[in-house]
């Protein structure tokens, strides 16, 4: 029987992931055809393998930025779902740039889509920032 993630758990590895800029926690919860997509991005990643080396380029960049990165769990309520999110700011916790959504099957993270649609600004947010003291 396949382990039990919930898409809540999955959200908050996420999370965690882009607050303390590790991919560890984010690496085993990931299926190996896992799919990313960005609305900022032209093609989507369709391996797990592909995604992790594109993420730890990312949070490198990050973390060499004067732009941190926070991520926030939320709820969003749109085009008939509710579901949880990641509500994505850069440079203060106000500056809203993106949603994360998940997709969890078979006890395993198949899919990520980081949006500017849905809006951030259309999310209910928590104040609860995974990984960050």
């Amino acid at each position: 029987m396949p382990p039990t993630l919930t898409p809540e758990q999955a959200i908050r590895a996420f999370a965690t992931t882009l607050n303390t800029l590790d991919p560890v926690h984010l690496e085993a919860l990931l299926a190996d055809d896992f799919h990313y997509a960005s609305q900022w991005v032209f093609q989507e990643i369709t391996s797990k393998a592909d995604y992790l080396t594109y993420l730890r380029g990312k949070l490198e960049t990050i973390r060499r930025s004067d732009s941190p990165v926070f991520a926030e769990l939320g709820r969003v309520v749109a085009y008939g779902a509710d579901r949880p999110c990641v509500v994505v700011a850069q440079g203060s916790r106000e500056q809203l740039e993106a949603l994360a959504l998940v997709e969890v099957a078979d006890g395993l993270i198949r899919r990520i889509d980081l949006c500017a649609v849905p809006p951030p600004q259309a999310a209910e947010r928590s104040g609860e920032y995974p990984g960050l003291g």
